[in-house]
């Protein structure tokens, strides 16, 4: 998988189509809602293969992903912290 890239909410509603020929092209791509991880957008062949590893003995994918210690071996993209901005002082 290359890198990953992060959405803002507001681009990927403005420019979903390319959000979703990145995501097929490099994987799954990230959406940020006020700074915050919000969703991701996986293409549906890893999201099939997901849900068939895992298995029976659960419900479905969520619960899997949920569980206190899911059996699998996820490559997990490395999270970025980002820095806050200092506000600007009002008062002179």
């Amino acid at each position: 998988m290359t890198s990953q890239k992060t959405w803002p909410v507001h681009e990927a509603k403005a420019r979903f189509s390319e959000l979703l020929d990145t995501c097929l092209r490099q994987g799954p791509q990230l959406v940020t809602r006020r700074g915050r991880d919000a969703a991701m957008l996986v293409p549906a062949d890893q999201w099939r293969h997901l849900e068939q590893r895992a298995g029976s003995s659960y419900r479905n994918l969520k619960d899997w992903l949920l569980a206190p210690n899911p059996n699998a071996d996820l490559t997990i993209p490395d999270r970025r912290r980002f820095k806050r901005r200092k506000r600007p002082r009002l008062d002179g």
